[in-house]
C-alpha cells in the first residue's frame, strides 16, 4: 500500500465480518493490537517512528511500503478510530482533526479555490457562518446563504462557478430538518458536492453518505466523547473525495487529533449507541412533558409529529435527536430566570454529554449575528437549546419543570 507520503494510509484491519452490525463496528471494527495482545485499544503516544534501516525510510517515504512516519500525518491510535468510525458511518474513508470546526473548515475550503462559488444553508453554528462569510471571501470564494428548507432558493443560489453546498440537519440551534436527498440532487446537477454536519442527529438516527451527500462531517467533543474531556473532528467521506480534497490539506496544514483524545473517542464509540438512545428517550419526554406548557412559546423537537419537518425526519432519520429547542416566555429576562433556577442541568454552550445541559444560543453560539439575522434564524432572546444526558428522565423533566415555575 502506498505510505502516507502519498494520499493512503497505513492499513488498519476492517471488520471482520461484513454482516455486522453498525453497534457491533463501533466495538470492534480497525482495532490495531501491538505484539502484546492487549484487549483494550493502545495508546501510541509518539510524535514519530524510527525505521530499521535506511532503506526502509527511503521505501516508507517514496510509498511502495506502507508503514507510518509522523503523527502529524497519522498515527495508529488516530488511524484506529479513523477506521472504526468509517465502519460505523459506511463510509470509504476518514480523517480525524483536533476539533469539530477544523473538520469543517477542511471540508469547505478543501474542494474549493478562488474564483469558485459556495452555496449553504443560513441556519448554520455562528462559527461555520463566520467561514463562509469572513474566511472564504479573503480568497475570492464567494458564498451564498439560502433557507435551507426552501429547495427553489437552492436551486436559485447556483452560479456556474458554484462547486459546494454546505447544510446542518437537523440545525443548530432551532432543529429543523433539511431534505438531504433533495439538495444533493441539486448539488449533482450544479456539478457541486455536498457536505453534511450531522452533529445534532449522530450516526446512530442519520446517515448523510446514503441520502447523497458526498462528505459528512462531525464535532467529535460531542456524543463521539460525549462526557465533556476531549475535543475532536472527522470528516467521513469516499475516498476519492478524501485523497482530492482533505488529505494533503491536513497533512501539510496540521489540524491533528492528539492520539491521547483519539484513544479516548475511540473508547467513547464503543457507548454511542447505547447513549445516544438513552439521550434520545430523555429529549423525547422533555419534549412531551414541555410541549404545551404555558410557560413554553415553541417547543421544536424532531422526533414530534408537530416538527414542522415532520414528513422529511420520517424519511431521512430513523429516529429523533438528542436535543429539544423551546422558547421560554418573557424573552432574555425570562429565559434567565428559568436557566438561574436549574438545579441539575448545566449552563453551558456544548452538547452531546452525558450530563443534561441548557444553552442559550442568542448570548453564545450565535452572538456574533446581528438581532435581525437571529431573529430571520428564529432564534430570539427566549430560546434555549436542551440537551438530554444520561441521567433518569423523571428527574430532568422535575428539574426542568420547576424552573419554569420560576419564570
Amino acid at each position: 500500500m502506498p505510505s502516507d507520503q502519498s494520499s493512503a494510509r497505513p492499513a488498519v484491519p476492517g471488520p471482520a465480518g461484513a454482516d455486522w452490525h453498525p453497534e457491533t463496528r463501533l466495538v470492534h471494527a480497525g482495532t490495531l493490537r501491538s505484539q502484546f495482545g492487549e484487549t483494550s485499544e493502545a495508546m501510541f503516544l509518539t510524535q514519530g517512528f524510527v525505521y530499521g534501516s535506511a532503506e526502509e525510510c527511503e521505501a516508507r517515504f517514496a510509498g511502495p511500503s506502507g508503514g507510518f512516519l509522523y503523527s502529524r500525518f497519522s498515527n495508529p491510535t488516530v488511524a484506529m478510530l479513523e477506521h472504526r468510525m468509517a465502519a460505523f458511518e459506511g463510509a470509504e474513508a476518514a480523517r480525524a482533526t483536533a476539533s469539530g470546526m477544523a473538520a469543517v473548515t477542511a471540508a469547505l475550503v478543501g474542494p474549493v479555490k478562488a474564483g469558485d462559488h459556495v452555496v449553504a444553508a443560513k441556519q448554520l453554528f455562528g462559527s461555520c457562518r463566520w467561514i463562509l462569510e469572513d474566511h472564504l471571501p479573503r480568497f475570492d470564494v464567494a458564498s451564498t446563504l439560502v433557507d435551507g428548507r426552501d429547495l427553489d432558493q437552492w436551486r436559485a443560489a447556483v452560479r456556474p462557478s458554484t462547486r459546494l453546498f454546505f447544510l446542518e440537519s437537523p440545525t443548530n440551534p432551532t432543529l429543523e430538518v433539511i431534505d438531504i436527498p433533495a439538495v444533493a440532487e441539486i448539488a449533482h446537477a450544479a456539478g457541486a458536492v455536498l457536505v453534511v454536519d450531522n452533529v445534532f442527529a449522530t450516526a446512530v438516527w442519520q446517515s448523510p453518505l446514503t441520502l447523497g451527500a458526498d462528505c459528512v462531517v462531525y464535532s467529535a467533543t460531542k456524543h463521539i466523547d460525549g462526557q465533556g474531556r476531549c475535543m475532536g473532528g472527522l470528516i467521513l467521506a469516499s475516498e476519492k473525495f478524501i485523497q482530492d480534497h482533505v488529505h494533503m490539506l491536513l497533512r501539510q496544514t496540521g489540524p491533528c487529533l492528539s492520539p491521547f483524545n483519539a484513544w479516548v473517542m475511540l473508547k467513547g464509540l464503543e457507548t454511542l449507541s447505547l447513549r445516544v438512545e438513552r439521550q434520545t428517550a430523555t429529549a423525547t419526554a422533555v419534549a412531551d412533558a414541555l410541549a404545551g406548557h404555558e410557560k413554553i412559546e415553541r417547543l421544536v423537537y424532531p422526533g414530534r409529529a408537530d416538527h414542522p419537518q415532520a414528513e422529511v425526519v420520517k424519511r431521512q432519520m430513523r429516529g429523533g435527536s438528542t436535543l429539544v429547542a423551546f422558547d421560554v416566555a418573557g424573552g432574555k429576562a425570562g429565559s434567565f430566570r428559568f436557566m438561574n433556577a436549574l438545579k441539575l442541568c448545566a449552563i453551558t454552550n456544548n452538547l452531546g454529554d452525558s450530563k443534561s445541559l441548557v444553552t442559550h444560543p442568542a448570548i453564545t453560539t450565535h452572538q456574533r449575528l446581528s438581532a435581525a439575522e437571529r431573529a430571520e434564524l428564529g432564534i430570539g432572546d427566549g430560546l434555549i437549546r436542551f440537551s438530554a444526558g444520561l441521567e433518569h428522565k423523571d428527574d430532568v423533566v422535575a428539574d426542568l419543570l420547576g424552573a419554569l415555575e420560576k419564570v
